[in-house]
C-alpha cells in the first residue's frame, strides 16, 4: 500500500536522500588535491642555465606535477649568485611557505654551516628536503692543453681553476692547497658551472674546481670520450665504479686529522642535487611533495627520459636527505673548525 507525501515531506525526503548522495564526495575531498589544483610551482635552481643542478631540476620539473594531487605545473626559475646562496636566501627569507616554491642549491651548503661561515646567513638544517635524483662523487679537472694531468702534477705548478663562488668548486682547490700542497689559484665569480666549463675550453682557466662525475657523463660525453678533460681527482666517501684509477681525496690524506677533515668536505656529494622547500610549509604538504618525488623517481617514464639524457639516477628520499644534513650540521667542533681554518684561510681572487 502507497504513502501518500504531502509536499512538505517530499522536499524533505529530497533533501535528505541529496544529503546523502554527496556525503562521501566530502569524505573523499583531499585538501592536498584541492590546495595544488590550478596551482603553478615554481622551480628555483641557484645557478645559470646548463649545469648539472639546472639541468636536473629542469628533468624533476617536467614531471614532478604529475605526481602531486591535483598536477600543478611546474616553472623553472632560474637565480644565479654566490653559489645558489641568493636562490636559497630568497627561499629562506622571501618565497611563500606554502609549498608552492622548491628549490635546488649548492650541494655543500651544509658544510658550510657546520663550519661556522658567517656569511651563510641561514639555517640549512631548517629547510624541508623532498629528496635528490642523484648521489655520485664530484670531481676536479682540468683542460687537456693544461699539461697537468695528475695531482702531483698540480703540485709542481701554478694551475689557474673556475669556480662559481664560496661552494664546492672553490672548497676542494683550497683544500688540496692546504693539506696536499697543490698551487691552484682560484677564479671567483662565475654565475654558474657551465660557464666554467666555458672558460676552461676557451683557455680562460686551466681547470674546473668542481664538477659531478654524472654530469660530465652527461652534458660533455665527447669530452670524455675524446679525453678533453683530465680527472685528477673525484671526491666522494667511496669510488665511482667507472673511475677505478681516480684517486679519492680522502685517500690523499697525509695523516688521520686530515683525513677527518677531508671525510667532512667530501661527505656533501651524498646530498648530489638536493631540492627543498621553506622552512614553516605545513607537515601535509611536504609529505605529498616527498610521496610524488618518492613515486617519480620509480617511474619508467622518468627513468626512461634520464636515461635519454645519459642522466645517471641515484635518488636520496627527503627524509634521508634530511638526516645527511643534520648530521653534517652537527659535525664535532674541532674537525669543522680545522677546515673552517683551511678553507677560510686560503687567499681567494676574485673575478
Amino acid at each position: 500500500m502507497g504513502v501518500d507525501l504531502t509536499g512538505r515531506q517530499r522536499a524533505m525526503l529530497a533533501l535528505t536522500l541529496g544529503l546523502a548522495l554527496f556525503a562521501p564526495v566530502a569524505a573523499t575531498a583531499d585538501p592536498i588535491e584541492d590546495f595544488y589544483r590550478n596551482k603553478t610551482i615554481d622551480m628555483v635552481i641557484g645557478y645559470s642555465p646548463g649545469g648539472s643542478y639546472d639541468l636536473y631540476a629542469r628533468l624533476v620539473g617536467r614531471f614532478l606535477g604529475d605526481f602531486i594531487p591535483g598536477k600543478p605545473r611546474v616553472v623553472i626559475r632560474n637565480m644565479p649568485g654566490g653559489g645558489s646562496r641568493v636562490a636559497a636566501a630568497y627561499v629562506y627569507n622571501v618565497a611563500p611557505k606554502d609549498g608552492t616554491v622548491i628549490a635546488t642549491g649548492d650541494q655543500s651548503l651544509a658544510v658550510e654551516q657546520a663550519m661556522g661561515d658567517k656569511s651563510l646567513v641561514i639555517d640549512v638544517n631548517r629547510f624541508q628536503y623532498i629528496g635528490s635524483p642523484i648521489t655520485e662523487n664530484n670531481t676536479l679537472v682540468t683542460w687537456h692543453t693544461s699539461g697537468v694531468k695528475t695531482v702531483e702534477d698540480a703540485r709542481q705548478r701554478e694551475v689557474p681553476v673556475g669556480a662559481t663562488g664560496g661552494s664546492t668548486s672553490s672548497q676542494y682547490p683550497k683544500a688540496m692547497n692546504a693539506l696536499l700542497g697543490t698551487k691552484f689559484k682560484i677564479i671567483m665569480g662565475y654565475p654558474g658551472g657551465n660557464d666554467v666549463s666555458l672558460a676552461m675550453e676557451k683557455g680562460e682557466v686551466m681547470g674546473r674546481g668542481s664538477n659531478a662525475w654524472g654530469a660530465w657523463k652527461a652534458t660533455r660525453p665527447d669530452w670524455i670520450r675524446d679525453k678533453k678533460i683530465n680527472i685528477l681527482v673525484q671526491i666522494g666517501l667511496k669510488k665511482a665504479d667507472d673511475l677505478p684509477d681516480v684517486p679519492l681525496l680522502i685517500d690523499l690524506a697525509r695523516n688521520d686529522e686530515d683525513r677527518a677533515v677531508l671525510k667532512l668536505l667530501s661527505a656533501s656529494g651524498s646530498i648530489g642535487r638536493p631540492l627543498f622547500l621553506a622552512p614553516g610549509v605545513p607537515a601535509e604538504r611536504i609529505k605529498a611533495l616527498r610521496d610524488a618525488f618518492d613515486r617519480m623517481v620509480a617511474d619508467k617514464a622518468f627513468l626512461d627520459a634520464a636515461a635519454a639524457e645519459k642522466f645517471d639516477v641515484s635518488p636520496v628520499s627527503g627524509v634521508e636527505l634530511q638526516r645527511i644534513v643534520g648530521e653534517i650540521v652537527a659535525t664535532p667542533k674541532p674537525i669543522a673548525d680545522r677546515l673552517t681554518q683551511i678553507i677560510g684561510g686560503i687567499e681567494q681572487n676574485t673575478r
